[in-house]
């Protein structure tokens, strides 16, 4: 079977290794993959955490509830864990990377979407500092300005506490307004972010690591232009 066919067959094998909440498959296939020498980050990407992509959906139209999440990501984890070490630095990329601190808002104790995101940061070379969840607005400033993260990410999957963002929003911004501010989570949509003022806001784990390497990119590009 050619490399291309093999790769499509594993990374399907992977994703649905996910969705089926079946941790052996998604440790066995990841092990085919380093064995026949293909890409472990493509593995990740266009199979484990696409298959979460599809979790994600079954969570939205109530087909799978918070059980079945955990079981999912227990499955991505397996998989994660044996690919991991294999990515290779030139298939991340070259774009700048930089720290971020991540965590879900005080008030809110869901924290799967930010467990995946925060491993899709890590899978794509950030160095992630996890504030956990249920966290006190206070501290995200506080940690931002300890670390001098390039990027804050803020998750929240209730209405009530995500509007505790803006507030975290305006607190960064008035120590240090070249911080990016992610946004992301169930009730967050791009008025949102704009209205909070804060820089971007992913709907899935793959396109924060994309908004996230070129909120970094900016980030230089501003820091470059002001010196």
């Amino acid at each position: 079977m050619a490399q291309g066919d093999l790769r499509d067959e594993f990374n399907k094998a992977l994703s649905d290794a996910v969705v089926n909440m079946d941790e052996d498959a998604a440790r066995e296939t990841a092990q085919k993959v380093i064995e026949e020498g293909l890409s472990a980050y493509d593995a990740i990407m266009n199979g484990l955490a696409a298959g979460m992509e599809i979790v994600g959906e079954l969570y939205d139209t109530h087909e799978y509830f918070v059980p079945e999440l955990l079981l999912c990501a227990d499955a991505l984890y397996a998989g994660l864990d044996i690919l991991k070490p294999h990515i290779k630095p030139e298939e991340v990329g070259t774009s700048a990377k930089g720290q971020v601190v991540i965590g879900t808002v005080q008030g809110d104790v869901h924290d799967i979407g930010k467990n995946i995101i925060k491993m899709m940061f890590e899978v794509a070379g950030f160095t992630v500092h996890d504030l956990g969840r249920d966290v006190p607005l206070e501290q995200f400033v506080e940690e931002q300005m300890k670390t001098d993260s390039d990027i804050v990410a803020l998750s929240a999957m209730m209405t009530t506490t995500m509007m505790g963002m803006k507030k975290v929003v305006e607190m960064i911004k008035a120590r240090n307004p070249h911080v990016a501010i992610m946004l992301g989570g169930a009730p967050v949509t791009k008025d949102v972010t704009e209205l909070f003022g804060a820089d971007g806001y992913a709907d899935s784990a793959g396109n924060a690591v994309q908004e996230a390497i070129k909120m970094v990119s900016r980030l230089r590009e501003m820091q470059g232009g002001t010196k």
